[in-house]
């Protein structure tokens, strides 16, 4: 049973998080053979100010349009 966890910022909507989580599903149909009720997505959503890339927050980073 393949497990698939995805961490992101947060900021999408629920229609985007749904097709990322049947996209997901899709691809580890296709490449490995999974069959596709055995696949399991977990998607944790983080917070912009607490995520840091350079150690500087996605939020600053965004609000400075850098991201």
């Amino acid at each position: 049973m393949p497990l698939i966890q995805v961490t992101l910022s947060k900021g999408r909507t629920p229609e985007q998080l749904k097709a990322l989580g049947e996209a997901l599903t899709a691809a580890a149909e296709s490449s490995i053979g999974a069959k596709r009720e055995s696949v399991r997505v977990v998607l944790t959503e983080c917070e912009p100010d607490h995520w840091f890339v350079g150690g500087e927050t996605l939020a600053d980073l965004r609000a400075s349009g850098e991201r």
